[in-house]
């Protein structure tokens, strides 16, 4: 019996393969499964029509994944981050901050597409990819320096108090 499958079926083939099965295995468990269909010319005329235009509209999208791509290499995100004297941050950079960062610069992105191999730890600069599409991988450049300390405020409690005219009167 030859079918035409509708998704991927381990073992058999992909979504889309003309296939040769047992009239048993095709009868009793891909048809009423929905996982096939027969081969007949007018299903196999509807089914390529079908796959073309899935194909289209894949194709558009990943279009759209390489222009956002290009945006994306473009792209410098600076943190500032506490670290300690031998330049290990105080926490990491998180995928939720590249994200936003980006955000801030006009590029929409998923944080979930952020692929980092290890969490961002210490100074210097990274390049962490991104994967927008299957077949559509970015590279975001990623520089983490020392945040500035801020000049701490003498405690006004260790100053003496000045004492006024009135005091020194009485």
């Amino acid at each position: 019996m030859k079918l035409l499958l509708k998704e991927d079926v381990q073992g058999l083939g992909n979504c889309g393969d003309e296939v040769e099965v047992k009239d048993g295995f095709g009868r009793n468990f891909l048809i009423p499964n929905g996982k096939a269909l027969l081969a007949t010319p007018k299903n196999l005329k509807q089914f390529n029509h079908q796959k073309s235009i899935v194909q289209g509209r894949l194709k558009k999208i990943k279009v759209g994944a390489d222009a956002q791509a290009l945006e994306i290499a473009k792209a410098i995100c600076t943190f500032k981050k506490k670290a300690g004297d031998n330049g290990k941050l105080f926490g990491t950079v998180t995928t939720q901050e590249i994200s936003e960062s980006l955000r801030g610069q006009g590029i929409e992105l998923d944080r979930r597409k952020i692929q980092l191999k290890e969490p961002i730890k210490s100074l210097g600069e990274f390049e962490v990819s991104v994967k927008l599409h299957p077949e559509v991988t970015a590279t975001i450049k990623i520089t983490v320096v020392a945040e500035e300390p801020v000049a701490e405020k003498a405690p006004e409690a260790d100053k003496a108090p000045e004492s006024t005219e009135e005091e020194t009167a009485s």
